[in-house]
């Protein structure tokens, strides 16, 4: 049976409020890291465990930490980051809602280890009931003075904010988060300065996704090196994983690092297959940013090895073959599935998100939603499958942040793995325009 750190007790009823999940052995690690441990040594187990970054980027987290900036009479900041808006990506809202507490007991571990004084949940502001239910957390736990003045008696202090953003995505990316907990428009920061140096309010300040944070309470309760071994490799821990799509089981799970695709898509303990009578044509693996895989590329690797729910096996093979954890937005397309589509709805929603700070994002997600639209409308030329090639060419590498690259990747990806598609589309413009018309062309089920 799988290690849960995260959902093991999430399904018990009342586990969202403070005493069931105090009843479940909540808010120990507080108590342990608070009363036994210095704030180094809380960071230093960060470090031991590997845990990386749950938001999509993958960074190690302890080694985040260690960046932070200590300046002397200057306050230092942790900001949660649940503007949870990849399209795919749902699992943050889950925890969130299912268990509060478990994030409230990591932003206080963290804040602990990092000195901050004040922290942040900056959630999207479509989740207005999340956010009263973890506001309504957060009050108990202040009651039972684990938040507040004096925490158990200890001398620090930590007022716990939850701030609702604008329901904008480019506040996932951690600067323009910043921007916007400070009340002006949500715009990425050239970096540097880095925000360990100057975040918000121009202090040293940490940004952190919901799920790395409530990682902490399990990683002070039973060691960093515990939780190390968990997973494969650098993978290590578990992730929780948003799968949708084309399969049986859509929903929340709780992997190990290291199973593999095909586990995870077809056993009965996870997705439970592709959907009854259907084939797998092709998955995004890690949200709707990261390039989409053929049915084949996705199940094994160029060489003919398994393919893993871990950082480096799905990002082996580079781009050419291979492609990205990310978020862990998990979505599945059968045969009826419509790449040329898929791909503008994506950029349609890159479009709409896009800040328009960088010349390169700004224009160029409009140019791909408008070039796929008129190839998926019947409209479309030849030269528009190299131009859209040429585009995200411009696109990628080329803006303040990662919405530009989030943009581009699916677009080249979906051409250099189902280029045939596109000029199905293209030759057959009457045929393909109609509506639920798939192209059943040469494609590598499985």
């Amino acid at each position: 049976m799988a290690i849960k750190i995260l959902t093991e007790h999430i399904n018990t009823p009342g586990i969202e409020t403070f005493d069931v999940y105090r009843q479940k052995g909540g808010y120990t690690a507080v108590e342990k890291a608070i009363k036994s441990m210095t704030p180094e040594e809380v960071v230093e187990e960060a470090k031991k465990s590997g845990v990386r970054g749950r938001g999509g980027a993958g960074f190690p987290m302890g080694m985040k930490w260690g960046f932070l900036a200590k300046p002397e009479g200057v306050p230092r900041y942790l900001v949660c980051n649940a503007d949870e808006s990849e399209p795919g990506t749902f699992k943050d809202h889950h925890l969130m809602k299912c268990i509060p507490h478990l994030l409230i007991e990591g932003m206080i571990i963290s804040s602990f280890a990092l000195g901050a004084n004040k922290s942040f949940i900056y959630v999207r502001g479509e989740l207005m009931y999340v956010i009263r239910i973890l506001e309504k957390a957060i009050e108990e736990a202040k009651a039972q003075g684990f938040l507040g003045k004096n925490i158990l008696g200890s001398g620090y202090d930590l007022e716990l904010i939850v701030q609702p953003g604008g329901g904008a995505y480019i506040c996932g990316e951690e600067t323009a988060l910043l921007e916007s907990l400070e009340g002006k428009r949500g715009n990425p920061r050239n970096k540097p300065p880095f925000p360990a140096v100057k975040g918000l309010y121009q202090s040293p300040t940490v940004v952190n996704n919901v799920e790395s944070i409530s990682n902490m309470p399990w990683i002070i309760n039973n060691g960093g090196d515990a939780y190390a071994a968990i997973g494969v490799g650098r993978s290590t821990g578990t992730k929780l994983i948003s799968a949708s799509g084309h399969i049986n089981k859509p929903g929340v799970y709780e992997i190990e690092l290291g199973v593999s695709v095909e586990e995870f898509l077809n056993s009965d303990e996870y997705c439970g297959g592709v959907r009854r009578g259907h084939h797998l044509k092709a998955l995004v693996a890690g949200g709707s940013s990261v390039p989409i895989l053929p049915a084949h590329l996705i199940m094994k690797t160029a060489n003919g090895e398994d393919r893993l729910m871990s950082y480096e096996s799905l990002s082996d093979g580079g781009f050419a073959t291979g492609t990205m954890l990310g978020s862990g937005g998990f979505i599945v397309f059968d045969e009826t599935a419509c790449i040329v589509r898929n791909t503008w709805n994506f950029s349609r929603f890159y479009h709409h998100e896009s800040c328009g700070q960088c010349s390169p994002c700004r224009e160029g997600t409009g140019w791909m939603e408008k070039v796929l639209h008129r190839i998926e409308h019947g409209h479309g030329s030849m030269h528009d499958i190299d131009l859209l090639v040429d585009i995200s060419k411009k696109i990628e590498g080329n803006t303040i942040c990662p919405l530009g690259d989030a943009a581009a990747w699916p677009v080249a990806s979906a051409i250099r793995h189902f280029r045939d598609e596109f000029m199905w589309h293209i030759t057959h413009p009457h045929e393909a325009s109609q509506p639920g018309a798939v192209y059943q062309g040469e494609m590598a089920l499985v």
